[in-house]
Parts: C-alpha cells; sequence; structure tokens
C-alpha cells in the first residue's frame, strides 16, 4: 500500500509500530490525509495541542489516503488517532463494504462535517452529476472516504462508477493539478470547507465549477438512511466563486484501536475540546467543535475514556 509520510520521525514511528503508551511515553501518530485537505491541516494542530498538554507526550501528523487507509493503519497498530468519515467507519466496525471483518476500532469524537465537492474544470459542460457519463473522472485515492462517497453518489444517478465514467484515482493534490493541466474533466473531493487545493484552484482558475449534487439525495437516503445529509455551500464565501450550491454531506469522527488506554482516550478527547481556541486558530471547521454533538458518534461505538469526558462535560 503506497503511503506518504510527513517526516522521517514518523517513517520511524510506522515501521516499529504506534507506541501508544511506551517506555519513553507517548509517541502518537496522527493519520490524516492529503496535505491540502482539512484532515491534515486538523491533524497537525491536534498533534501540537496533544503536543503541549499532555504529559510526557509526542504526536505527529501523517499524510495518507484518509478514511479506508487510517482504518487499516489503527486496526494494525500503525497509528494512534486516525480521521474517518462515518461512512467509512461504519462499515469497519460491521465489517463490510471495503473491509471483510470487523476493525477494531472506537469513536473518541464527532468533530465536524464533510462536505462533498465535485469540481468541474473550466470549459466542461455539466450541470447535474449523471453528465458526468464518458467523462475523465477522478474518485478519489484508493482506499479514501472519498472513493466511497463518489462511487455511491453515481450508482445513485445511475452510472456505474467503474464503466460509466473513465475512472481515475487521485489525491486531492492530483485532481487539483489534473484540472490545471486540463488531463481529467472533473473531480471528487469529500473534506471541509474551505480545501485548501481547491482555493489554490478555484483562484488560479476563475471559470472552475462546483456542481449541485442535491438530486442525488433521494437515492442516498433510501439505501444509506441518515449516514448522508444535505449540506449548503456558499461559494462566494468559501471559494471566492459565484452563488451557492447544496450538496452530500457526511461526519467526521476521531478513531483509536479499541485497546487504547481509557486514560489517554479520555485526555485527547479532553485537550481536543478544552484547546478548541487553539483549533479554532488552525482551521475554521474546529469552530464546530462541541461536547454535546462531539458525543453522536453513532454507529460508531464510543471509546470508553471519550465516554467518561462526555459524560463529565454533559452530565
Amino acid at each position: 500500500m503506497k503511503r506518504l509520510i510527513a517526516g522521517a520521525a514518523v517513517a520511524v514511528m510506522a515501521l516499529t509500530g504506534a507506541a501508544g503508551c511506551g517506555g519513553q511515553g507517548n509517541r502518537l501518530t496522527i493519520a490524516t490525509g492529503g496535505t491540502t485537505g482539512v484532515y491534515y491541516v486538523y491533524g497537525g494542530g491536534l498533534a501540537n495541542q496533544l503536543k503541549a498538554n499532555i504529559e510526557n507526550t509526542t504526536a505527529t501528523a501523517s499524510v495518507t489516503s484518509a478514511s479506508l487507509e487510517n482504518i487499516k493503519l489503527l486496526a494494525e497498530k500503525k497509528a494512534d488517532i486516525g480521521f474517518s468519515q462515518t461512512d467509512a467507519a461504519a462499515d469497519a466496525i460491521n465489517g463490510t463494504g471495503s473491509f471483510n471483518a470487523k476493525q477494531p476500532v472506537k469513536a473518541i469524537a464527532r468533530i465536524y462535517d464533510n462536505y462533498t465537492h465535485v469540481v468541474i474544470a473550466p470549459g466542461v459542460t455539466a450541470t447535474k452529476l449523471a453528465d458526468l457519463k464518458g467523462m475523465k473522472v477522478s474518485l478519489g485515492p484508493a482506499n479514501s472516504g472519498t472513493q466511497v462517497v463518489a462511487r455511491r453518489m453515481l450508482e445513485a444517478v445511475g452510472l456505474n462508477p467503474d464503466t460509466d465514467v473513465q475512472k481515475q484515482q487521485l489525491s486531492i493534490n492530483e485532481s487539483v493539478q489534473a484540472v490545471k493541466d486540463g488531463t481529467i474533466d472533473a473531480f471528487f473531493w469529500v473534506g471541509g470547507v474551505p480545501t485548501a487545493g481547491i482555493v489554490d484552484l478555484a483562484t488560479s482558475k476563475k471559470e472552475t465549477k462546483l456542481l449541485d449534487t442535491s438530486d442525488v439525495m433521494g437515492g442516498l437516503s433510501s439505501k444509506f438512511g441518515d449516514t448522508y445529509v444535505s449540506l449548503d455551500v456558499d461559494l462566494a464565501a468559501a471559494y471566492k466563486l459565484t452563488g451557492a450550491i447544496k450538496t452530500v454531506g457526511v461526519a467526521n469522527v476521531l478513531l483509536v484501536h479499541e485497546g487504547m488506554s481509557d486514560d489517554l482516550a479520555y485526555n485527547i478527547t479532553k485537550t481536543l475540546f478544552d484547546k478548541k481556541a487553539e483549533m479554532v486558530k488552525v482551521h475554521k471547521e474546529a469552530e464546530k467543535l462541541d461536547t454535546k454533538l462531539g458525543a453522536q458518534v453513532q454507529p460508531i461505538p464510543l471509546h470508553p475514556g471519550a465516554e467518561r469526558f462526555f459524560k463529565e462535560k454533559n452530565g
């Protein structure tokens, strides 16, 4: 499995396994996503707060393909904390979808909602998802939550993601560059708002469009219940583009291995919420941190250490 790792320290930790609680204290690896996505920025901010506020702790954010890879890294104890969408996490705990067995992960917090971006390259005519038929479309990298959502959305409008589009599997960084180079017609990206890579693209290619995908919600809801929700995106505020759209949203959670000690899970959760102000300085999505919402991780089980924190805060 290909994996880009940020920094030699992370590479060493990946080889030796996640430390959790070793003889030299807590050495934590946070599995995030691509460098221009929100997971990576948010994870870097969290790493800094864990180092500063949990005694004898080091923490580093690592670059990954996001949700699916993060869950696999947690299960293999090659990461200690992982970002994931709830749809991918639900598949993991049930051993369905991309997982052929139940994965040993639990949630410590719901943090914010991801927005599905369907980005249309300048000069490409597409006003609805079904218009992508026959086009060169990136569904996101392998082992990513983006690809899970992209495939389900295409199927919801009657398109086979393997045969009805010219499928590519690019990271957010690669997708942005491919649009600039004119080698793809569209790409999917599921992440927070704003996403730095799309800000860059919209700034350099002002004819870039984001597709309204409200027409797929009926199909998704009938198959997946309330896993997906409709969210509004103010394109002017987020990306300095014209107008507003509705798109598909899915919640994000922080996951840990089910074997993490209760005290460590408690301290990580406490630091995340106690240091909200510092996290907001890193990325505005941290404004969504709320202890009542944070405990709503269903259908993923809540780690007992995190549960203790939420009970103290929420009663």
